[in-house]
């Protein structure tokens, strides 16, 4: 018999990593996880901010599952605010700047104070494994530490190169060591590796920059956070600022674009598309005249201010150039240089929907090494890894999300089914079924699911199902009870009814007779409004859904072998054959697969009665 030293290894303690060693413990695994250097757990290596389009729901929905990234942010937030709110409510978004020390320190303490877990600063040299899957790690000093369960969420780590310039050196991230080795390890055993790039911006010192140009951006005045139930008190401490690149600024670029990492053709690895460095706006989109660039406190004890928009990997004279071009930051002092990074990858389509390796038993991936960017992206992979980890050890089902459930099901999906060739980054556009996936009802439809599992506490779980019977009993009322006579109605109609139409809100019903109850909060008051002025769409939807998941009830067996199902393409077959679908849903979004490939795949697995219904 294997002796094991843990349950459940994790190697990286960066948000992917953070929150699959919490979810594992605190699921009762005897939990490890490795960290390059103690003080950078938990660090925001890029802005410290959590949240926007579509990351404000994906953090929400890892709150509601029991993970830490939701909570840890209330608590650190100097600035809140709800984004898109002049747009439909399925991409309204809450989004904060944090106090990037406070955030590591307060997760540091999450961890250390956390049962069942150990932190150990060592680097991870290579991957161990036994004739029945992963077996465990072994560190630069060469001691081997043993688990049947290991999660890798190595960030940028891996073969980690930084970009200044024509200027390069090995580094994982500013200022800590590249992990080498461990590459090396997941190519001997067989791990195909890609190569992808990100950036991060100069930092400058607040005191040096002129506020009299620059637009300022307060927090909301009734500030929303990410975590539920958690009675934090949020707070708006500072104001972000906001200000535009030059046609100057654009001309200093184009002058020195030969000097670019990135243009010079010093960097081989493909960067975000969305997330671009200033150099790439600049040769994208030459005919735009100025750039947007935010001025962003990184915390209430430091005069760093992170400029948000100017990306670079330009040398130092030519990045100081270029932020003096643009007005309140003519005077400006830097603090910490631009640079990119490049890092290794491992191609998703080597990942079940579990993130479970499919080469490797016991393997799980989270975050960057999946080919994602984005804190959100990073620990909502992580937090599915240390579930799905516990869940094998106790030889359950793991947990899959569905598309139509979570951005979280969305994100997995889209990385297993469609892979991508660039850091993928989530948006709410997405999601098919995003009126139903809106960040305010994040708790309601995962927070049953984090129970469950044990992540979510019983004081938070009563305070929940509270609001659920105050919010039922309320809108029961509204659908049943009648308004009052109203010299703008012609006769009484029912409360839903009214709020139906788009020029009344919760607050408008009041005129009409409408009592709320003290128990009815804001937040119950705008969950019930939504639910009545959008039941029409959210039927269509749901009518949606009955046909997608008729197509994702029928599986798929694991051992099937496309490569004999003749009447299927070959391009299909191949694809089908290196994805393996789970299911005819998943088969039917995988690229390159068509109604055709999927109608034959049905008739041979009818025809093989290995599926009932098809």
């Amino acid at each position: 018999m294997q002796s094991y030293d843990y349950d459940v290894i994790v190697v990286g303690a960066g948000h992917a990593g953070v929150e699959a060693a919490l979810a594992a413990s605190r699921m009762g695994a005897r939990t490890s996880i490795f960290v390059i250097k103690l003080e950078s757990i938990g660090r925001m290596s890029c802005n410290p901010s959590v949240g926007g389009p579509a990351k404000g729901h994906l953090a929400r929905e890892i709150d509601a599952l029991g993970g830490e990234i939701g909570y840890v942010t209330d608590l650190t937030g100097l600035h809140f605010r709800m984004l898109n709110r002049k747009k439909g409510p399925a991409v309204w978004a809450p989004r904060s700047q944090n106090d990037r020390q406070l955030y590591s320190q307060i997760m540091r303490e999450r961890l250390e104070s956390q049962a069942n877990l150990q932190i150990i600063e060592s680097l991870v040299t290579a991957i161990l494994t036994c004739p029945d899957g992963v077996c465990g790690v072994r560190t630069q000093s060469g001691r081997e530490y043993r688990a049947p369960k290991v999660i890798l969420a190595t960030g940028t780590f891996m073969r980690g190169k930084i970009h200044i310039g024509k200027h390069n050196y090995a580094g994982g991230r500013s200022g800590e060591p590249a992990a080498e080795e461990i590459s090396h390890s997941l190519l001997k055993l067989g791990f195909p590796l890609g190569r992808f790039k990100t950036g991060t911006p100069p930092r400058v010192d607040l005191r040096s920059l002129d506020f009299n140009l620059l637009e300022e951006q307060p927090g909301d005045e009734n500030p929303s956070g990410f975590s539920f139930y958690r009675q934090v008190q949020l707070k708006n401490s500072i104001s972000c600022y906001l200000t535009h690149s030059t046609s100057q600024t654009h001309a200093i670029i184009r002058e020195n674009l030969g000097l670019s990492a990135l243009y010079s053709g010093i960097i081989e690895g493909i960067g975000p598309r969305y997330c671009p460095s200033i150099e790439d706006k600049i040769v994208k989109f030459p005919d735009k005249d100025c750039h947007q660039v935010f001025i962003e406190p990184e915390g209430l004890n430091t005069h760093e201010a992170y400029i948000n928009g100017i990306s670079t990997s330009l040398p130092p004279q030519v990045q100081e150039q270029i932020v003096h071009s643009i007005p309140g930051l003519e005077h400006a002092r830097f603090m910490r240089y631009a640079y990119a990074i490049e890092y290794d990858y491992i191609p998703p389509h080597e990942i079940k929907l579990s993130l479970e390796s499919k080469r490797l038993k016991g393997f799980y991936l989270a975050g960057q090494i999946n080919g994602t960017s984005g804190y959100e992206e990073a620990a909502g992979q992580g937090l599915i890894c240390g579930i799905n980890a516990v869940l094998a050890l106790e030889d359950k089902d793991p947990l899959v999300l569905k598309r139509s459930e979570a951005y979280l099901g969305v994100l997995i999906d889209d990385l297993v089914t469609c892979g991508t060739n660039e850091p993928y980054r989530m948006f709410t556009s997405r999601a098919e079924y995003r009126l139903s996936l809106r960040q305010d009802n994040a708790d309601e439809r995962l927070m049953p699911l984090g129970h469950a599992l044990g992540l979510v506490s019983e004081e938070r779980w009563q305070a929940f199902s509270r609001m659920l019977a105050i919010k039922e009993r309320e809108r029961e009322t509204l659908c049943s009870t009648n308004t009052s006579r109203h010299p703008d109605l012609k006769e009484p109609i029912k409360f839903a009814a009214l709020l139906r139409r788009p020029e009344y809100s919760f607050s408008d019903l009041e005129a009409f007779g409408y009592q709320k109850p003290e128990d009815v909060s804001p937040d119950i008051a705008q969950r019930i409004e939504l639910e009545i002025k959008y039941e029409g769409y959210l039927k269509r939807q749901e009518e949606e859904l009955s046909r997608f998941f008729s197509a994702e009830s029928l599986p798929i067996p694991e051992d099937i072998d496309y490569h004999k199902i003749g009447s299927i393409a070959w391009e299909a077959r191949e694809k089908l054959d290196r994805i393996r679908p789970q299911n005819i849903g998943q088969a039917m979004r995988i690229p390159g697969v068509n109604y055709t490939d999927t109608s034959s795949l049905m008739i041979y697995l009818k025809k093989m009665k290995l599926i009932k219904n098809a």
